[in-house]
Parts: structure tokens; C-alpha cells; sequence
């Protein structure tokens, strides 16, 4: 009897010290998970019995069962009814929170109106930033996967930035940056799959624009390490273009030959440098033994920083590529959980610039090997050396004319005097005597007076203007030589000469 009682008490005791355990369990678990909802209510903990406060704690349990309605109906009557109530804020907050509970895009859309609203009108308060964060979160849920439409994509990416930015000091702040680490993931797969695409149909310019994007924005990118291969491998490509192509001198060739193939080991190298740690490495350090070129060595600081990036990400398992195939949005399984996202993009390389480094690199390259042309700088001639052909001739000095003037309206262009007269080289040499002096103009003879022999009253004999029309005196012909007959008058018509 007393064994079995004992056992009864160790069964009890052993009960009540696993209650006690499970117990502590579940508080702690309640404490951690305190943080993590935004729509918690932070103020159902608060003892209060006046309206306001009832009408808010009744839209909140309203809001937890999913009776989104009846919750907005309550918040905008507390609103309207209490403007000057001290939970007017966290109402005005929840009003959003309704209309990101329910989902859909007209649902989001409004949420997203509410938020910003919020932000406007309380600034600086503490539940900015919540409501910044959750405008990015709606653009977050509506993202697509990489090869569809990255619209959201970009907006999320620019609402976590500003979440960032605007609220350095808020303790939503490292959730933030992990959501647009997942937001960058998505983007630079984007783009690396493009990059890619264009490389497998020999597009080098578009591809390496691609990658060299991929790579300067997003260096926290999963697959950085396959985007510079990538790179590497586009410039090997064309080295080796340049090496078959046709009617192409030799010499040019080995130039942009060795240019290319120069690019595609600095991309391996980075690859070496930047990401030690990363999967593909090897294949970078083969490319560079096949080119003979040295193998870099990365640096502790480069090795500690790669490491901890792959070691924050998870395996991909099967599990997540085959609810890849299901889900709406894109997987973000890989993205890394450690380091600075990009807060700021840096300039995009475009295709069109890449085909212009390479107009430039064949130019450099065709002229190379030409000798350079040097001019010749032209010396003026002494009083010893002939005169240079490469130089024009000094025009003769002109002076002016005398003050008295020759009448003719020109200049009068001298001979060279002095030291030019005398010069043996000079080109224009003095012709005549040295003296260059001019003899004084001689003055015309005055004309002679003029007298009018025409006396006062008497009419001119030949008048040239006449008072009127006269008729003018018929001609006798009789006395003119004419070759035309003459008509015989009287007995004259009788004689036949």
C-alpha cells in the first residue's frame, strides 16, 4: 500500500513540474513574438473605461476576426466623434491596417492611400514609420517572379529605401533592409537573366551591359559570382571574334586581342577577390590558369565578408523549387542576410556605350601602328638664308599720298628704303633711284571768261523751243537723185527718151 501511494505522489509531482515547465514555456514564447505583428494592438493592455478607448479596443477585435467593416465603422466613428482623443493616431493607423488585412488590389491600393495619408499629417511620430514600412509591404505581396513583370519589384525597392532613409532611427529599420535585400535578389536575377540570354545568342555588348549592371548594383546578389564569369566570358568571345575575322591585319588583331582578353582576366579576378567563398570560383581560377595569367590572392577581410554572406543564406531545397512552380510570387530562399543593401542605384551601362568602347578600341588599334606625323614649325629667314618656301612673301609698305593729292584718287605704293633696300634676301627689291620723293602737282591754267554774244531784246535766229505747232515747209524733190522713174508731164510724154 505505501509503495503504491508512492507512486501516485511521483506521478502528481512529475505532472505538476511539467505544467510548471510548459507554462514558462509559453510566456517566453508570447514575449518574443510581441514584437513581430504591426497590427498588434499596443494599447488593449491599457486599463481605461472611456468611450474612446472602448470604441478602439472593440474595432481591434473586430479587426482580429476579420470583420473588416464593422472595424473600419467603428474607427471612423471614434474618429468623428472624439477628434481631440489621444488614440486618434493608432485609429487613423488601423484604418490602413483594415484595408491591408483584406487584401486584393482595390483593398491595397486604399491601404496604401491611408498609410501616406498618415504619414502627412503625423510626421513625427513613431507610427511613421510603421506606416512607411507597410507601403512597402504592399508592394512586397504583389511582386511577380523575376521573368514577369518587376513593376512592383521596383516600387517595393524604392519604399524600403525611403523606409531607410527617412527613418534611420526606427526599430523597424533591420526588417526593412532584409525585405529589400529580398526586393534586390528578384531585380538582379532580372537582370541576369537577360544578361545571359543575350550572351547565349552571341549579343556581347547587350550582355556584358546586363551583367555589369547586375554587378555594380547589386553586389549582395546570390549569383555575383556567375555574373562576372558571365562577363569574363563575353570578352573571351570577343577576343576570339576578333581573332577570326577576315581582311583584318595582324597587328590590329593582337591588339584588340589582347585588350579583350585582358577584361575577361580582370572579371575572373574579381570573382577570386570579391567572392572567395562562392560556389563558382573554381571555374574563374580555371579560366585564368587556361589564359596563363596569375592567380590573385583574396584578402582575409574579402574571405570573412564572403563566408558570412554564404552562410546566411539557406539552401535551396526541393521543397522551395517546387513550390517555385506554384506560388505567385518569387522565391527568396537565397538572398543573403547580412550587409548593407543598396540604398542608392549607381549609373546603368547600356549597350550602345559598350559598342562604343569598342569603335574606340579598334580605333586605338588601327592607329597604333601608324608613325605619328609631326609638323614642322616654320623659322624665319635671316639676312644670310634664302627665302623659305613655306613662308609668304612681305607685301611692299604703302604710303599715303601727299597732302596736295595727285588728283587720280589712289594710293602710291613706294619702293622698300633702309635696311630693306639693302638687304640681299629680301623678296621685293628697290627698282630706280633710292630718292622716292615726288615733284611737286603742277596747277592747271584757268579757263577764260565766258561772254554772251546774244544782246538784251533781239530773238535768237535758230529758236529751240517753238510757242506752238507749226506745219512743216514741204520739200522740193525736184533737185533730189532718185533711182525711181520720173513721170513725163506735158509734150514731154511725146518723146520716147
Amino acid at each position: 500500500m505505501n509503495g503504491y501511494l508512492k507512486k501516485i505522489a511521483v506521478v502528481v509531482l512529475a505532472f505538476l513540474v511539467l505544467g510548471g515547465v510548459m507554462a514558462q514555456a509559453r510566456e517566453k514564447k508570447q514575449k518574443h513574438k510581441k514584437n513581430e505583428d504591426l497590427s498588434a494592438n499596443p494599447l488593449a493592455n491599457v486599463n481605461s473605461k472611456q468611450p474612446d478607448k472602448e470604441l478602439f479596443d472593440k474595432a481591434m477585435a473586430a479587426l482580429k476576426k476579420n470583420r473588416f467593416d464593422e472595424a473600419r465603422l467603428d474607427l471612423q466613428t471614434m474618429l468623428n466623434t472624439y477628434p481631440d482623443s489621444e488614440y486618434r493616431m493608432r485609429a487613423k493607423l488601423a484604418v490602413g491596417d483594415t484595408w491591408f488585412k483584406e487584401g486584393g488590389a482595390a483593398a491595397l491600393t486604399q491601404a496604401e492611400a491611408e498609410y501616406k495619408d498618415f504619414i502627412t499629417f503625423f510626421p513625427q511620430a513613431p507610427e511613421a514609420a510603421e506606416a512607411q514600412m507597410k507601403v512597402g509591404d504592399i508592394y512586397y505581396q504583389q511582386m511577380e517572379k523575376p521573368d514577369r513583370d518587376f513593376t512592383n519589384a521596383l516600387n517595393a525597392e524604392r519604399e524600403y529605401r525611403n523606409m531607410i532613409t527617412l527613418f534611420p532611427d526606427s526599430a523597424l529599420v533591420p526588417r526593412a533592409k532584409q525585405k529589400l535585400r529580398d526586393v534586390q535578389e528578384v531585380l538582379a536575377e532580372r537582370e541576369a537573366q537577360i544578361g545571359l540570354y543575350y550572351e547565349t545568342v552571341d549579343n556581347y555588348p547587350a550582355a556584358i551591359a546586363r551583367l555589369e549592371t547586375v554587378v555594380d548594383t547589386y553586389p549582395l546578389y546570390s549569383k555575383s559570382d556567375q555574373a562576372l564569369i558571365g562577363i569574363g566570358d563575353a570578352y573571351a568571345a570577343e577576343a576570339h571574334t576578333i581573332q577570326v575575322a577576315p581582311n583584318l591585319p595582324g597587328d590590329i588583331r593582337e591588339r584588340l586581342r589582347a585588350v579583350y582578353l585582358d577584361r575577361a582576366a580582370a572579371a575572373y579576378d574579381k570573382v577570386i577577390t570579391r567572392y572567395p567563398m562562392a560556389p563558382h570560383v573554381e571555374d574563374a581560377r580555371d579560366r585564368l590558369v587556361a589564359m596563363n595569367r596569375p592567380l590573385p590572392e583574396p584578402t582575409q577581410a574579402a574571405v570573412a565578408e564572403s563566408d558570412a554572406e554564404e552562410q546566411s543564406r539557406q539552401p535551396l531545397r526541393f521543397t522551395d523549387r517546387t513550390l517555385g512552380f506554384i506560388q505567385h510570387g518569387p522565391s527568396v530562399v537565397e538572398a543573403v542576410h547580412v550587409g548593407e543593401p543598396t540604398l542608392t542605384d549607381p549609373t546603368r551601362t547600356v549597350a550602345p556605350s559598350i559598342n562604343k568602347e569598342n569603335r574606340d578600341l579598334f580605333n586605338a588599334a588601327v592607329s597604333a601602328g601608324r608613325p605619328a606625323v609631326q609638323t614642322a614649325v616654320a623659322k624665319p629667314t635671316t639676312v644670310n638664308e634664302p627665302p623659305r618656301s613655306d613662308q609668304p612673301s612681305q607685301a611692299p609698305l604703302q604710303t599715303e599720298a601727299p597732302a596736295g593729292g595727285t588728283g587720280v584718287g589712289v594710293s602710291i605704293v613706294s619702293a622698300p628704303s633702309g635696311p630693306a633696300a639693302t638687304d640681299p634676301n629680301a623678296v621685293v627689291k628697290p627698282v630706280g633711284p633710292t630718292n622716292t620723293v615726288l615733284p611737286p602737282v603742277e596747277k592747271p591754267g584757268e579757263a577764260p571768261n565766258q561772254v554772251n554774244d546774244i544782246k538784251p531784246g533781239s530773238v535768237p535766229a535758230q529758236q529751240t523751243v517753238s510757242a506752238g505747232k507749226k506745219k512743216a515747209p514741204k520739200a522740193d524733190l525736184s533737185q533730189q537723185s532718185s533711182s525711181k522713174k520720173k513721170k513725163k508731164k506735158g509734150l514731154g510724154k511725146l518723146n520716147p527718151f
